[in-house]
């Protein structure tokens, strides 16, 4: 009885911690499923995006010497740092996707160019911040930003206030995106874009524009999770990275779907916290890879895969 009480609650205490890793992620799938639902290919500077978010809050926490006469002093603001690397990951969203995609869109329909342009400039923003008086040594969030407070939930199990937060956030913002794109005039562009980006053009949307709010939105919930991971893990020029477990995620619950995006991410979470706990934490990358290439190999459309019409 004692052997079988030990390992519910360390199942409990896996799926807790998998459900808080799979929200993150869903976070990040959930911008490349955008992406590709409108312009039909993956995005891999999203993992930038996602860097931009977590330097900026740590900027805007800590404040950062530029040069010997300028300093940058901290805002003292959780929620006011958070709400610039929010904006500071949408605009250098948009600044890519119209300085390095347009060009690019504008000459040639194939998307092949914009992947290959993507993994660019996923380098040069990483290079930047190496660069950059930051550097690329591992930073992390203060401790305090977030509530650090730990909830016993009985039998050994323990859930801690920050994993509650990311959680609750990510059901916050997935939520206001649903309701974004079934209840707003834009949202209805974009759903109507994700059909057939052309027609809807013909139709009087104006494509640039809408192209230019669904890369705002991606580079929002990649920087929202970009805080959570920074402040979970650490902050370094090579954390967006971790994108391509998400990009896994999307792929698992069908490129171009959202809901399938939020579901694979929770299913790659709780594989991969339930791997660690009762396998090794040293299997989590050969199990996660190993679910892209059964599913490749027996659904290449994903769990949620549909027709080009109802990719959202």
């Amino acid at each position: 009885m004692g052997g079988a009480g030990i390992q519910l609650s360390t199942l409990l205490q896996q799926i807790i911690n998998g459900l808080s890793l799979g929200s993150v992620y869903a976070l990040i799938a959930v911008g490349y499923s955008l992406v590709y639902s409108i312009l039909s290919f993956s995005n891999f500077a999203h993992g930038g995006f996602l860097v931009v978010g977590g330097y900026a809050c740590y900027i805007l926490l800590t404040g950062i010497d530029i040069t010997p006469t300028i300093s940058l002093s901290p805002v003292g603001s959780v929620w006011l740092a958070c709400g610039g690397a929010l904006l500071a990951a949408g605009v250098v969203a948009v600044m890519t996707e119209r300085f390095a995609y347009k060009p690019i869109r504008e000459r040639t329909p194939l998307t092949l160019y914009l992947l290959i342009a993507s993994m660019g400039v996923s380098i040069v923003i990483e290079n930047l911040f190496i660069v950059s008086p930051l550097g690329g040594r591992l930073r992390g969030l203060p401790h305090d930003m977030f509530p650090s407070g730990v909830f016993n939930l009985g039998g050994g199990v323990l859930v801690s206030s920050s994993d509650m937060l990311s959680l609750a956030c990510a059901v916050v913002f997935l939520g206001g995106l649903q309701f974004f794109l079934t209840r707003t005039r834009w949202g209805l562009a974009i759903r109507a874009a994700a059909c057939d980006l052309r027609t809807a053009g013909l139709m009087g949307v104006n494509t640039s524009f809408l192209i230019g709010i669904v890369f705002f939105v991606a580079g929002l919930l990649a920087a929202v999770s970009g805080i959570f991971l920074s402040y979970r893990y650490a902050l370094t020029p090579q954390l967006g990275a971790i994108t391509i477990k998400a990009f896994v995620a999307a792929v698992i619950g069908g490129l171009g779907s959202l809901p399938g995006a939020v579901v694979g991410s929770l299913i790659l979470g709780l594989a991969e916290m339930l791997v660690a706990g009762f396998i090794s934490s040293q299997m989590r990358d050969l199990v996660v890879f190993s679910m892209l290439v059964v599913m490749l190999l027996v659904k290449p459309a994903g769990f949620f895969g549909k027709q080009i019409s109802d990719k959202i």
